[in-house]
């Protein structure tokens, strides 16, 4: 079954439930949070330019724009990221550690990178494979939320990932000569890592 197929049948149970609903986005939430906070992490006290501050910033909206989306759903709560408020937590929680662990393993091996220069590929490839990924994740996820009537969207989300995915295609041109072939074993990776988060989720409705 297509990963798309995959998404849609757990959409299908998710989205018309109130309480799986406000689950997911709480999970969701609390990815980009996380992303947002590595984001910052990786930032340079100097030499930070605006593209990275712009990619932080927007990872944090998407967090509180899909915490606060959680309020059109009737009466269920989701106050924190405390695992009974999330979905899969553990491969929640796991998936962008995971391809963050995996990126710095893969440069060091593959070439020879540290310190600065290791964060800085690092940074790149995993940001990249996001929002590849989130690309297919929020389109999926939207035409349910149209399915379903829900009062829930997050077409703004969309449309900055697709703007952050232009911005990380410019940046690895620069960073690397073959940087497509950087960027297809990272998705590769990251296809594992999915495949995993997706069916805890599964057996999680």
């Amino acid at each position: 079954m297509k990963q798309e197929e995959q998404l849609q049948q757990i959409l299908d149970i998710i989205v018309p439930s109130d309480e799986l609903h406000s689950k997911w986005l709480n999970s969701l939430s609390m990815m980009e949070n996380t992303g947002a906070r590595k984001i910052s992490k990786y930032e340079h006290p100097v030499h930070t330019d605006i593209v990275v501050l712009k990619h932080a910033a927007e990872e944090a909206r998407h967090a509180y724009y899909l915490k606060k989306q959680i309020g059109k759903l009737g009466e269920v709560s989701c106050p924190d990221y405390s695992y009974p408020y999330l979905l899969a937590p553990v491969e929640s929680h796991h998936y962008l550690n995971m391809l963050d662990v995996e990126a710095c393993r893969y440069l060091k091996n593959k070439m020879q990178l540290e310190g600065r220069a290791l964060k800085h590929g690092a940074y790149l490839l995993v940001t990249y494979a996001i929002e590849v990924r989130a690309d297919m994740l929020y389109g999926v996820y939207q035409d349910a939320l149209t399915k379903y009537g829900s009062k829930v969207n997050v077409k703004s989300i969309i449309l900055e990932e697709e703007g952050h995915l232009t911005e990380m295609q410019r940046m690895l041109q620069d960073f690397h000569p073959d940087w497509e072939a950087l960027a297809k074993d990272m998705c590769a990776v990251e296809d594992k890592l999915f495949n995993i988060w997706v069916d805890a989720i599964a057996r999680a409705n």
